[in-house]
């Protein structure tokens, strides 16, 4: 019988990563489309990817695929071409590479079949996800950021704006997309007929939210194909500016790609100038926070003088054990 899961520990996988020697690309896409069987559609995808040493969290779900990967260089096309060829509505699928490859960003291969690919609370059917915001790209956004009648709104967590955002972009206060979807239309009010142009780290948030927005009303709502991580690609490859500023904060590994050398934000504990999340190293609280390595040293990694304690206490006990 095939075994469709990992059965090797975090800790040996994570060993063998960094250890190898082989080159990855970190790549990201998504596709919101019908999928009848998608326990079945797991599976195979789980059954290929890993023949192929892919790496990664793929969410799958009846409403479609959300997926972060990486692949080892040489076996890129070959991934590729298995998406392609796995539905014929994934074909040609737009897949995101990563603007930081030199880094590991994963060590194990997580497929999942969830009841969204991505939470939003909403009820069933209440949007039609074809009727979406119109695609803009690296030129349009540029130019557009120059209109003061056009509103940014940035549709990531508050701790992926605080480390970097488009220059006049405002922020939904929230580590939710479900909460976000909720404020976002009390925020804007009264701006119906105004440009809004939203984004996030690559697409697939923008795809559901400038639906949910144009299904309570907004008429003018844009997009930024591909997000963040295309937008900078685009922008650097036509010598455009790069009107992004600060860190990418990316949900793996890594925690951020480096897009420019502005620093928004600040250290949680001593309030000096940094840009570096971290989790607490207390496993029961484990908090994302912003610390700089005057205080990484003072606390032990620890978000606080309560967690460096608990940590330091739990250690003792288990050298006394």
């Amino acid at each position: 019988m095939t075994v469709l899961h990992n059965l090797i520990s975090n800790k040996k996988l994570k060993v063998r990563v960094f250890s190898e020697n082989e080159l990855r690309i970190t790549v990201s896409f998504y596709k919101y489309f019908s999928i009848k069987y998608p326990k079945s559609f797991r599976d195979k995808l789980y059954y290929y990817l890993n023949k192929l040493k892919v790496l990664g969290r793929i969410y799958v779900s009846y409403e479609g695929i959300n997926a972060q990967i990486s692949v080892p260089n040489h076996l890129y096309v070959e991934m590729k071409d298995f998406i392609y060829h796995l539905d014929d509505r994934l074909n040609n699928l737009h897949m995101n590479i990563s603007l930081d490859n030199k880094n590991v960003s994963f060590w194990v291969l997580r497929v999942k079949v969830r009841d969204r690919i991505l939470a939003d609370g909403l009820k069933e059917n209440i949007l039609n996800i074809s009727t979406i915001g119109i695609y803009i790209e690296a030129k349009e956004v540029n130019d557009m950021l120059d209109d003061p009648e056009t509103i940014f709104v940035d549709m990531r967590n508050h701790y992926e704006y605080e480390i970097g955002h488009f220059e006049k972009a405002i922020e939904i206060p929230s580590n939710t997309f479900r909460d976000q979807l909720i404020k976002i239309i009390d925020l804007l009010k009264h701006k119906e007929n105004k440009k809004i142009v939203l984004y996030c780290t690559g697409g697939i948030r923008c795809e559901k939210a400038s639906a949910w927005m144009i299904y309570n009303g907004f008429k003018k709502v844009y997009q930024i194909r591909g997000g963040i991580i295309e937008y900078v690609h685009c922008a650097r490859k036509q010598g455009l500016p790069v009107r992004f500023k600060g860190k990418n904060f990316v949900f793996d590994e890594r925690m951020s790609e480096i897009v420019s050398e502005e620093i928004l934000s600040f250290c949680h504990q001593c309030g000096k100038s940094c840009d570096t999340h971290v989790n607490c190293a207390y496993d029961k609280c484990h908090i994302l926070f912003i610390q700089c390595k005057i205080c990484l040293n003072k606390f032990n990694k620890c978000c606080s003088l309560f967690c460096k304690n608990m940590l330091i206490n739990d250690y003792h006990e288990i050298i006394e054990y």
